[in-house]
């Protein structure tokens, strides 16, 4: 059996991780190519109902999202990870652990996010208001009280301020289709 692929969608909250995630699947199976999407946010909501955001549990959850990634694609499934991944060492993990992975970084500057999630009506099972109540020192949210670490060598980075969701998902097809 053939190994499946893995993307990494990861970004600041409010970069278009979901909104990508959900496109780049629809053009997938448009193409008949079969994959899963792996929300950090839905997983989440399983492992820690009611989350703290801590170290701690980011470091459950994301290594729970690493562990399910590989058994999928071993099993091949291909994947796309929809979640922040605030640490490079969580994603790093994946890129160890996962045969065929990728990690697109899906940048966007943190007032653009910020002005994103405040007007947000689909929140993707994500918690609503996580700027508002970063900035209002309720919460830490990656970019604000916790640090977010950009990819270092990411397969592919797309800049979100500049490119609609349908166009980042056909820059990720392509780059799985030449690897």
């Amino acid at each position: 059996m053939e190994e499946g692929w893995c993307v990494w969608l990861t970004g600041l909250p409010g970069s278009g991780k979901s909104t990508v995630a959900k496109v780049l699947m629809d053009k997938l199976k448009s193409n008949k190519i079969k994959a899963q999407i792996i929300s950090s946010d839905e997983l989440r909501k399983v492992i820690t109902p009611e989350p703290k955001y801590t170290e701690e549990e980011r470091e459950i959850v994301y290594g729970a999202i690493v562990y399910i990634a590989k058994i999928l694609t071993k099993n091949g499934v291909n994947v796309i990870i929809d979640a922040t991944g605030n640490r490079r060492k969580y994603r790093e993990k994946a890129r160890k652990e996962i045969k065929n992975f990728f990690e697109i970084y899906l940048y966007c500057p943190l007032e653009t996010c910020i002005e994103r999630e405040s007007k947000r009506i689909e929140t993707f099972q994500a918690p609503k208001d996580i700027y508002k109540r970063a900035l209002e020192g309720r919460s830490t949210v990656p970019g604000i009280g916790v640090p977010y670490e950009e990819p270092i060598n990411p397969e592919l980075k797309i800049d979100t301020e500049k490119l609609n969701p349908d166009d980042c998902a056909d820059k990720i097809i392509d780059l799985i289709i030449k690897k």
